[in-house]
């Protein structure tokens, strides 16, 4: 479990110096920071890359300082010319200790139904996705390149047109495995197993900031890890580890918003310039999906008094004027990615619009059976909604967010394409997003459930009446729906028979050889559909291919995927070969795909005189290419 201590360090310590100078406390400073982390080195990686430096632990270090710095100053002349912010509703002691309580048994639920999922922490994950992620990590680790194009490379080299990705994730990930010493697998799963916590902490700083009692507070902890088309449907198919990060820090966007509109000041401006960017730096579609979280919070504002919009407009015009001077290098990147050829397809629509209704509302969507009990619970803040105060525009969140669903779920018109394409048109981004806002609903439910008992049995203690009805969820949804949750992680880890995995622990040992086979700067030929697209994430060799994906391959990728087979009588392969420094072949057990054998330069290497087997096992086998 080194790795998630070290993983746990990185992406609080710099985010908690930095709002404490910017002078945040508390239940805000507590939510906020892994947030204001992942801005500090997302901005950092690029811009250090910009100049020409390395992105490090000590870059990483340093610019924490210097972004500490800066609050630091901006703090200080806030506090000379305005007022302080005005403090949430209090909560009692009690009540403090009881969220924390809830929180924290929240996230062990959490924690668990993860691992139950993972198996162990460096289960090595076998969707389409992963193999990006764990190359680009190492890519960053080894370089020090925080380029935004950077990541892209460990497969689109050479010839190849450069590839966009937000790296945030990746770069704060590389500074844990850097710290840790532990393999790649291990640091993608420390982050993966926080991810449910971190997001029921940002509902609960969501709550507080909106003036929520401590009962809604401890009810939205436990109602944040319980529903499977939250972070753990994220965490089983692909995974798509930056979108489920985006996801459980999209609700602090919310709360920087709120702070900085009722007390607009050079602090809580820094504030929300800094949670604007960090989303935008962990994935480009977690701005957009806060945009559509907390559009509603300024219907609400503005439904107060029309006088508002205008003042609020006007005082987010600098806030979005400093964004773009900051993060221009994502932005421009995003939109180049939007232009560029990379083929947008979108994802076949699910089902009828009635049956993606059924959906969201029994907290289904591939599962076999609905997850009954949060259904009762949104049931229950339905019911409740007017009591709901501060909080009442997270049900037009629900609506715009489920409708986005229901639409992508039903339709591939042009127009739904279209505005779906930050997510990919993809049904199970829009579930997820709309997951979070129906949480924050059952939860209201079980909390206006516990006022309205109290109210009829006045004699009843509040405390024991809260008890009763956060434990009886917790019961009867046999113990936050863990081990189905689990179960559905498990699917894009683990297997009944390891031989059916994309990746096998023999295809892991084999890479892993070849890491101590190699010298450095040696690269081996692969094929790009079996396992070893993961040679350079768990050896640090470098592969022809490295992604299963097929998009705009390097020509030389190309020319050898189809011809290595031709070495000895092929001048052409041969500088080719020569050109990448291939040294080693390394093979692994064809993919399942019925279309997607052996590519035809790899067929019938055995035997072949330019070759020399060095290794295998019953998976896999490693060649060493004769001069």
């Amino acid at each position: 479990m080194l790795s998630v201590a070290v993983a746990i360090v990185v992406i609080a310590v710099p985010g908690l110096v930095t709002g404490f100078a910017a002078g945040l406390r508390g239940w805000a400073l507590a939510g906020l920071t892994p947030l204001l982390s992942y801005a500090i080195g997302g901005l950092t990686g690029p811009w250090t890359a910009a100049v020409g430096w390395s992105f490090t632990p000590l870059t990483y270090a340093l610019s924490t300082v210097v972004f500490a710095a800066i609050a630091f100053g901006v703090r200080k002349l806030t506090v000379r010319r305005w007022a302080p912010e005005p403090e949430p509703g209090l909560w009692a002691r009690r009540g403090h200790l009881a969220v924390v309580a809830c929180l924290l048994f929240a996230s062990a639920v959490g924690v668990y139904a993860t691992l139950l999922g993972l198996g162990h922490i460096g289960a090595l994950p076998q969707g389409f996705d992963a193999v990006y992620h764990g190359n680009a990590v190492r890519y960053i680790a080894d370089t020090g390149d925080g380029s935004l194009f950077g990541t892209g490379h460990v497969n689109w080299y050479g010839d190849a047109p450069p590839v966009f990705y937000p790296n945030a994730y990746h770069l704060l990930a590389a500074v844990t495995y850097r710290l840790s010493g532990t393999s790649i697998p291990e640091t993608l799963d420390a982050n993966t197993v926080l991810l449910p916590g971190l997001l029921a902490l940002s509902l609960v700083t969501l709550v507080r900031e909106f003036r929520g009692r401590a009962v809604l507070a401890g009810a939205v902890a436990l109602t944040a890890v319980a529903p499977v088309m939250g972070v753990y449907e994220s965490m089983e198919r692909g995974p798509l580890l930056p979108f489920a990060l985006g996801l459980t820090l999209t609700p602090l966007g919310a709360v920087a918003l709120r702070r900085y509109l009722e007390r607009v000041a050079p602090d809580t401006g820094l504030v929300l310039v800094l949670a604007a960017v960090g989303l935008l730096c962990v994935h480009s579609s977690t701005l957009f999906g806060g945009v559509l979280f907390a559009g509603p919070l300024l219907v609400q504002r503005w439904l107060g008094g029309w006088r508002r919009i205008g003042r609020d407009l006007l005082a987010l015009l600098p806030i979005a004027a400093v964004s773009l001077l900051v993060a221009w290098l994502q932005l421009f990147g995003a939109l180049g990615l939007a232009n560029s050829a990379v083929p947008y397809y979108g994802w076949p629509s699910e089902w009828r619009a009635t049956t993606a209704l059924g959906a969201l509302l029994g907290f289904q969507h591939q599962e076999a059976h609905p997850q009954i009990w949060l259904s009762a619970a949104l049931f229950l803040g339905i019911v409740f909604f007017t009591r709901a105060g501060a909080l009442r525009w997270i049900g037009l969140t629900a609506a715009v967010t489920g409708l986005a669903y229901m639409a992508v779920a039903s339709s591939n018109a042009p127009i739904v394409m279209a505005l779906s394409r930050p997510w990919w048109d993809d049904p199970y981004r829009f579930f997820a997003m709309a997951a979070i806002p129906l949480c924050v609903l059952a939860a209201h439910g079980l909390a206006s459930t516990q006022a309205w008992l109290c109210s009829r049995i006045p004699r009843l203690p509040a405390v024991a009446v809260a008890v009763v009805v956060l434990l009886g969820f917790v019961l009867l949804s046999n113990g936050l729906y863990y081990r189905s949750n689990g179960a559905r992680v498990s699917t894009g880890y683990q297997a009944a028979d390891p031989s059916k995995l994309r990746v096998t622990p023999g295809e892991a040992a084999a890479m892993e050889e070849l890491g101590r086979l190699a010298k450095p700067g040696e690269w081996a030929m692969n094929d790009r559909f079996d396992g070893t697209a993961w040679t350079y994430a768990l050896s640090g060799v470098r592969t022809v291919a490295a992604h299963f994906d097929e998009t705009f391959p390097p020509s030389d990728a190309i020319l050898l995927a189809n011809h290595f087979r031709d070495y000895a009588t092929d001048p052409s392969v041969r500088a080719a070969v020569q050109r990448l420094n291939v040294h080693w072949v390394i093979l692994g057990k064809p993919s399942t795909e019925p279309d997607k054998p052996y590519q035809p330069g790899l067929i019938g290497l055995a035997g072949e005189p330019f070759l020399r087997e060095a290794w295998h096992n019953s998976d896999s086998v490693i060649y060493r290419l004769q001069p």
